[in-house]
């Protein structure tokens, strides 16, 4: 018997999709939250800690308590700064900024191999921060290079309720290859603009107009990094598959799988829907073992890039619908595996 899942969020707000209980969550650096553009957020700090201890291979934090935190992950898209703002209402807030060396940032922070950027876990405060003034409780702002990836962790000395209120500034330096056109801006990573090359385009679904918008592009080194724009110029010597992750505040983000070809010329059009009161939506690759409302491994990408849209667009609300698709017409059995997958998906 085939089952198909759907699980449909509301927007407010009506949005669809479907989910899963995973090993990692936000209290460890694989579960991270991936940050794309500036902006002020707000995140309640998980009751339960990690199930991996991320800082254990720093002996000079062996006194920094990991059980109650929060992980964020952040691709520079262009030369540019980071600073930060954090705070909490109550307790004691302390933050350590890592940067990848190679491949995978977290793998390197439990090896003891990432090089930590900034360190603040001595003073008893609740509220930090990078600036380029830097004052009581802060450091210096970061200088960051086009494709440089920091994962950032905050903790807390107990458990709490409180929320993270977190406001994060990304200022990207002169850059020569990224030429603002009015609406358009475009970014042209190629050595020469006559020769062949993959063409990507961002637009609003609705308009037809173009949007500025952060991509990751990943699967493939010549281009693999982080970018911000609306035209992309992409320059490929090798053929490969490629998967582009984009996202645009007040946008529905959309994610592509497509193969490059090398030195031919190819155009990608990603059309953005812009998020409106009760529209829905359908997030495909979410599912459940069957006849029982826990999540499938392979699950855990879709569900992590719902949860990180909802944190950088902190004003939607949805609701959850589940429907359990099967030969059978309704049944007390559907209805309440429906039920506890939405559950499920609400409790993610």
């Amino acid at each position: 018997m085939t089952r198909k899942i759907c699980i449909l969020f509301i927007l407010f707000f009506n949005f669809v999709i479907a989910f899963s209980q995973m090993d990692k969550g936000i209290s460890d650096c694989e579960g991270a939250i991936n940050i794309f553009q500036s902006g002020s957020f707000s995140l309640q700090f998980p009751f339960k800690g990690g199930v991996v201890n991320d800082l254990n291979a720093y002996p000079s934090l062996s006194t920094v308590s990991e059980k109650y935190s929060i992980w964020f992950t952040y691709i520079a898209p262009s030369n540019g700064v980071i600073s930060l703002s954090a705070d909490i209402k109550k307790g004691f807030l302390k933050m350590i900024v890592f940067q990848q060396q190679k491949k995978d940032i977290c793998d390197e922070i439990h090896k003891g191999v990432a090089d930590i950027l900034r360190l603040l876990v001595s003073k008893d405060t609740n509220s930090i921060g990078l600036s380029k003034l830097p004052k009581s409780n802060q450091l210096y702002s970061m200088n960051l290079k086009q494709g440089q990836k920091v994962s950032i962790v905050f903790l807390m000395n107990t458990k709490s309720k409180d929320y993270l209120k977190l406001n994060f500034s990304f200022e990207p330096a002169t850059n020569v290859n990224s030429i603002d056109q009015g609406k358009n801006k475009i970014v042209d990573l190629r050595d020469d603009e006559f020769s062949p090359s993959c063409f990507i385009k961002i637009k609003d679904a609705s308009t037809g107009l173009p949007i500025v918008a952060d991509i990751i592009v990943s699967k493939c080194d010549e281009i693999e990094g982080a970018y911000s724009g609306s035209d992309f110029y992409f320059q490929v010597k090798k053929t490969c598959m490629t998967s582009i992750r984009c996202d645009a505040k007040g946008y529905l983000f959309v994610d592509k799988e497509l193969q490059i070809l090398s030195n031919s010329e190819s155009e990608l059009t990603i059309l953005l829907d812009p998020i409106k009161v009760g529209m829905s939506f359908t997030i495909e690759q979410i599912e459940f073992k069957p006849g029982t409302s826990e999540f499938l491994k392979k699950s855990e990408p879709r569900l992590k890039r719902l949860r990180d849209f909802m944190v950088l667009n902190s004003d939607v609300r949805i609701e959850i619908q589940g429907h359990v698709f099967s030969l059978e017409e309704n049944t007390l059995m559907g209805q309440k595996l429906s039920e506890s997958r939405a559950i499920m998906v609400y409790n993610y």
